[in-house]
């Protein structure tokens, strides 16, 4: 080995003995960079906060409040079949369901079109409540029926069986049919017959003219 190896040998053996200038520079990074790595770490948080701009946060679900209102839809549609394979659909201007696991769908403005052996018809209320399972809308308020025939009826605070394209209520009723006008206790009608049954109370006055028409 020449002597200029063997210095250049001996200056690193120098430089890596305990307490040389390579150790304590390996030791200061040691104790050095953990500590900067917190600082920067630290910057990185908290710097949002100072620059005024959107804070993105993950939070877990179990904590969060939950709303009241589980779905809330504008302009809802839904479509449905009768006994005899028929398609209905139901449209609403808004539409609450409470909970996933409650098939009542509170609708408001809502118009169902349905097909019956004559033609299409259409059936008009101001709210309801639409059990999806059941098929079934229990509406509150005034009932507008019409039927492509030119046939009307119109009540107030019946359910209508979509599946059955049948009416029923259970309390105190009153209407309007192209014969004339009628109230009772009880209704029950079959939307695709045409036929009304009353019971209770029940009072009927008919339009001679109307009734000949038809």
């Amino acid at each position: 080995m020449s002597e200029i190896a063997k210095q250049m040998r001996s200056r690193r053996q120098r430089w890596a003995e305990p307490g040389s200038g390579h150790d304590r520079i390996v030791a200061i990074m040691q104790a050095g960079l953990p500590m900067a790595i917190g600082v920067l770490a630290a910057f990185l948080v908290m710097a949002p906060l100072f620059k005024g701009g959107d804070v993105s946060f993950l939070l877990a679900k179990d904590k969060v409040d939950v709303a009241k209102e589980r779905l809330k839809i504008q302009s809802a549609t839904y479509r449905g079949e009768d006994d005899k394979g028929r398609a209905f659909t139901l449209v609403a201007g808004q539409a609450v369901q409470k909970s996933s696991a409650e098939p009542v769908v509170r609708m408001k403005d809502l118009a169902a079109q349905i097909q019956l052996s004559d033609g299409p018809a259409r059936l008009v209320a101001q709210q309801g409540r639409y059990d999806m399972d059941s098929q079934k809308v229990k509406i509150e308020g005034p009932i507008k029926f019409r039927a492509a025939d030119g046939y009307q009826l119109d009540t107030r605070d019946a359910t209508v069986d979509l599946r059955t394209r049948t009416m029923k209520s259970d309390s105190p009723v009153s209407g309007r049919t192209p014969l004339g006008t009628f109230s009772g206790d009880e209704l029950s009608a079959d939307l695709e017959k045409r036929i009304i049954r009353i019971d209770g109370n029940a009072h009927l006055r008919i339009v001679p003219k109307q009734a000949n028409r038809r």
